[in-house]
């Protein structure tokens, strides 16, 4: 059983501190039985930490509407079914349960404070600056806020197909994104900026040796990787090999969605007259 204080020890030997400012991915399963659940190590963290943000991001209030733009990786109207089942966003509108239970405690703290993004919003206690950097033109404004901060990405029982940062990068690399449609009190809101998949994202790892600093505790492991570094290092691949982090699923409409838009480029790299 891991408790609390292994979480920050843990936490100390990656050499996390008080002027640690930390963007958080985690499976709370992944360290097998956990003593006092997710809000222990919600604690720790915080305990561990100045500044720490993670994903509440809402899925379920996406809807699909019956047209759209081309080459958005949707298929318009073939979701009515969930469209109709959409939740409205509300400000304490629990994450989707693919965020995780440790995401949903730091959001239910009492410390905590929420950005109002319909569908990709992030939590974070004493972290005011980096949620109102998010926008609905910037949907990962709060990453590049913590970046700018020399943070750091944490992964907790995840590995990097968790981790939101590469979304940045890939952004930064000018890959494409998508349009996505969200319910909300005043009606259906357009999200443009919307990332892709990051099924192939794990193959960033082996960039990241001698930048990232790893630990196991219980049957988990521990990965801390500076966000600058990690952006760095996945920004200059994309723009050396724009099929660089894609996934190789044949029915992945985002990742081929991409690869369109890159063979619709002119040979000399500039942008498209399509």
């Amino acid at each position: 059983m891991v408790t609390y204080r292994d979480f920050v020890s843990a936490f100390r030997d990656l050499e996390l501190g008080r002027k640690s400012h930390i963007l958080v991915h985690a499976s709370l399963s992944a360290f097998g039985g956990v003593r006092g659940g997710a809000e222990a190590v919600a604690g720790a963290l915080q305990a561990t930490s100045e500044r720490m943000l993670v994903p509440t991001f809402t899925y379920q209030t996406m809807i699909t509407p019956q047209v759209g733009p081309k080459g958005n990786a949707v298929r318009y109207g073939s979701a009515d079914d969930q469209s109709s089942h959409a939740e409205f966003f509300t400000p304490d509108l629990p994450s989707h349960p693919s965020m995780g239970a440790i995401a949903e405690a730091v959001r239910l703290h009492p410390a905590a404070r929420r950005s109002s993004h319909p569908i990709l919003s992030f939590a974070g206690i004493n972290a005011e600056g980096a949620l109102e950097a998010q926008s609905m033109e910037d949907p990962l404004g709060p990453i590049r806020c913590l970046a700018d901060e020399d943070g750091d990405v944490l992964l907790l029982g995840v590995d990097h197909r968790s981790n939101t940062s590469l979304h940045l990068a890939e952004r930064l690399a000018g890959r494409k994104q998508f349009v996505r449609w969200a319910l909300t009190p005043e009606g259906v809101m357009e999200c443009p900026g919307i990332p892709g998949c990051s099924e192939g994202f794990q193959a960033i790892a082996p960039r990241l040796e001698g930048v990232s600093r790893a630990a196991r505790l219980g049957q988990g492991t521990l990965e801390l990787v500076p966000m600058r570094d990690l952006i760095h290092a996945a920004t200059s691949w994309i723009r050396e090999n724009p099929l660089a982090l894609l996934c190789n699923r044949v029915a992945c409409q985002r990742c081929e969605a991409v690869r369109a838009s890159l063979r619709m480029m002119p040979s000399d790299g500039g942008p498209s007259r399509e």
